[in-house]
């Protein structure tokens, strides 16, 4: 087996794959640098989102049903945003403009809906108030995470194999 460094060339290796894992790994990718932290939010979220509708679908459902499934709903978008943020990669990170983008689009809409009909929402989700019970983090979580996505993508963050989209798109 060939030591690295020698000169030696394994069977099927690119001679650039060395320096595109350093440059990816200097770039931080989604996942990396101060996206670590992002990903991490993210994480927890998703574990109390999930907890939260958990107790509440297993013992007060009838009382406010669609307040509980949003809450569960919000826990499924906080995974899929977790896991898409720390992969990185083209199809993670579609999926992580989707997801930020639903979650987004969900506290808007559910934060508004409360705030104009509050019997819609009897009981507290994750998103009513616009995240009110969690600090209005889970307004500022998702606008966060769309500007690291566009800022990893501008910086080749890992959003193609090669090593990142360019500036101006495609």
């Amino acid at each position: 087996m060939p030591e690295a460094g020698t000169g030696d060339v394994r069977p099927g290796a690119r001679a650039d794959d060395g320096a595109r894992a350093g440059d990816e790994a200097r770039a931080g990718g989604t996942g990396g640098g101060p996206g670590r932290m992002l990903v991490a939010v993210y994480a927890i979220f998703a574990l109390a989102a999930g907890a939260r509708a958990g107790v509440q679908i297993a013992t007060n459902f009838a009382e406010a049903p669609v307040a509980y499934a949003l809450s569960a709903f919000a826990a499924a978008v906080y995974v899929l945003a977790t896991v898409a943020l720390a992969l990185g990669g083209r199809t993670s990170f579609r999926v992580a403009v989707a997801a930020c983008s639903v979650e987004l689009a969900g506290v808007l809409v559910v934060g508004t809906l409360g705030l104009a009909d509050p019997a819609a929402f009897p009981d507290e989700t994750v998103w009513s108030g616009y995240g009110r019970g969690y600090g209005f983090v889970p307004l500022v979580l998702p606008v966060l995470g769309l500007l690291w996505l566009r800022r990893t993508a501008r910086s080749g963050g890992g959003t193609r194999a090669d090593g990142g989209r360019p500036a101006g798109g495609a």
